[in-house]
């Protein structure tokens, strides 16, 4: 980890999802040869794939996956937990330039380096992620968090309360020179250089997810908005690229069976006057 230059990876914890191996045929030799592909496990979902028949082999690999196993997880909530090295790449390979994440309920199937020269290269940017396939504005995704019981109610309304009190207002895609194509990303699938702008947009991100919910669509928009209004003077370059790009490089799978919804944060007010959707 310490000398990958090209990284792509991944993570299960809590044995939440099935061992999605990149599609072989579709990555070129090259990329075989010099990216790594990480695939961050607990001993949990170790025992779990294992069980299934995904052994690591003699070298600690599953097909290109190489395994790493992650012990004393920072979080007890598991999608919490995953967050580290899906936002703090940077962090965990020094020496990266480029990384590319996905989500566990994808399957690679476009060579990395390829995937880098379309989504970064081409566009001049420095991170890429792709806008959400039907939502646009954060006060849709608080909705539909909470119709669909992603989270605790309460928490999501703290959060939002807070970034609504901090300059957050509602998507506007009529407005003159937009500042993002959507406020809301798919964010399963995230392309980035290790630059200093990429990395502190990534690491403004995680504080997000550690100090509120673990629902990062939620805090993308606020983290993007206010690092441009604290850094007017340093460009960001970021591409939201379309939905239907990321569908073509990653096939998407159902997790696993979900759990409960997660508790809220314990430093959270649960005060009757904040448990209602904001307007």
């Amino acid at each position: 980890m310490a000398t990958c230059r090209v990284v792509v990876s991944s993570c299960i914890f809590g044995g939440s999802d099935y061992l999605r191996r990149p599609t072989k045929s579709r990555i070129g030799s090259y990329s075989k040869k010099n990216v790594c592909f990480i695939m961050f496990l607990d001993e949990l979902t170790l025992t779990t794939l294992s069980s299934e028949g995904h052994i690591p082999d003699e070298n600690g690999s599953i097909g290109l996956w190489r395994i790493v196993v992650v012990k004393n997880l920072p979080y007890k909530d598991m999608r919490r937990a995953g967050k580290v090295p899906k936002l703090l790449a940077h962090r965990l390979f020094p020496s990266a330039l480029y990384s590319i994440w996905l989500d566990s309920k994808l399957r690679l199937h476009a060579d990395p380096m390829l995937i880098i020269e379309y989504f970064l290269w081409r566009k001049k940017a420095e991170y890429a992620i792709s806008v959400h396939y039907d939502r646009t504005c954060v006060w849709e995704e608080v909705l539909q968090n909470k119709r669909l019981n992603k989270y605790n109610h309460t928490a999501i309304d703290e959060q939002f309360y807070f970034y609504q009190s901090d300059g957050l207002v509602k998507f506007n895609a009529s407005g003159h020179d937009p500042v993002l194509p959507s406020y809301v990303p798919e964010g399963s699938f995230i392309v980035r250089a290790h630059t200093p702008m990429s990395n502190l947009f990534s690491c403004l991100w995680f504080n997000e997810v550690n100090r509120f919910t673990s629902r990062d669509q939620l805090s993308f928009a606020y983290t993007y908005l206010k690092l441009r209004r604290m850094n007017a003077g340093r460009n960001f370059q970021l591409n939201m690229f379309k939905d239907c790009e990321r569908r073509a490089v990653a096939k998407l799978f159902h997790h696993r069976a979900n759990g409960t919804t997660d508790p809220p944060p314990k430093n959270l007010r649960t005060d009757k006057n904040h448990s209602s959707m904001p307007s």
